[in-house]
């Protein structure tokens, strides 16, 4: 398929107006099919009908939860023509990256957004471990971010309830114990720890980045102008 054919069919894909306000709800988080429902007005047979369309043009993906297995969780594909579809979307206020652990993926996130953005963004866990895991610490070091003197804390459940503070949820576990707000979002990343897989921490790294990049490409002009320098947390 030409590039302009699969342009055109990624348009044609989003040319209904609720298959757009999809597409625009999953452009910062994703999201379960009983969330899209809930957000948009959308009944679920209808919605099961949008969500078969922008699949089969490569839109979206669906996944199983890694938390709750009977649950799933619907993204926008990592494609940058995909991505240019939604409209421009920029956080409530400094970031809050939430994990069950907060000894990898949170960890991670919050000093890549530090460094690719330039603003302030901290991290949490439901149940912190005792102390950030070398894998992290290592996959952050090959990114250029330190976290040798970071250490797990336990989320501060009035951050959660507060407007100004951008909460997302990096891990399903978390999401699904939180029983999220609806101004959060949700980045389902699996967990290194747990895989066997040798590069599972730097594949971590390279997913954040994408979900990042993804952001701050499109963010409005007067967002995405400020500096992304910024000092690794």
């Amino acid at each position: 398929m030409s590039d302009v054919a699969r342009r055109a069919r990624l348009h044609a894909a989003v040319s209904d107006p609720s298959r757009l306000a999809i597409v625009d709800d999953l452009a910062a988080s994703d999201r379960a099919p009983g969330e899209l429902s809930a957000r948009l007005a959308i009944g679920s047979n209808l919605l099961a009908h949008h969500l078969d369309v922008l699949e089969h043009a490569g839109v979206i993906q669906r996944f199983t939860s890694a938390g709750d297995r009977r649950r799933r969780y619907v993204r926008l594909a990592h494609d940058t023509a995909v991505r240019a579809l939604a409209a421009p979307v920029q956080p409530a206020g400094d970031l809050l990256f939430v994990c069950s652990h907060n000894s990898a993926r949170s960890q991670l996130a919050a000093a890549i957004w530090a460094v690719r953005v330039g603003t302030p963004a901290s991290s949490a866990g439901t149940h912190p471990a005792e102390r950030v895991h070398p894998g992290a610490i290592s996959a952050g070091a090959a990114a250029g971010v330190n976290l040798s003197m970071a250490t797990p804390r336990e989320v501060d459940r009035s951050a959660l309830d507060d407007p100004t503070i951008q909460v997302v949820t990096v891990c399903d576990q978390a999401h699904e114990a939180l029983a999220p707000h609806d101004r959060w979002w949700h980045w389902s990343i699996p967990d290194p720890v747990a895989s066997t897989d040798a590069n599972a921490f730097d594949a971590v790294v390279a997913e954040i980045g994408l979900r990042i990049s993804s952001l701050i490409d499109h963010y409005p002009p007067t967002v995405a102008d400020h500096p992304r320098t910024g000092a690794s947390s």
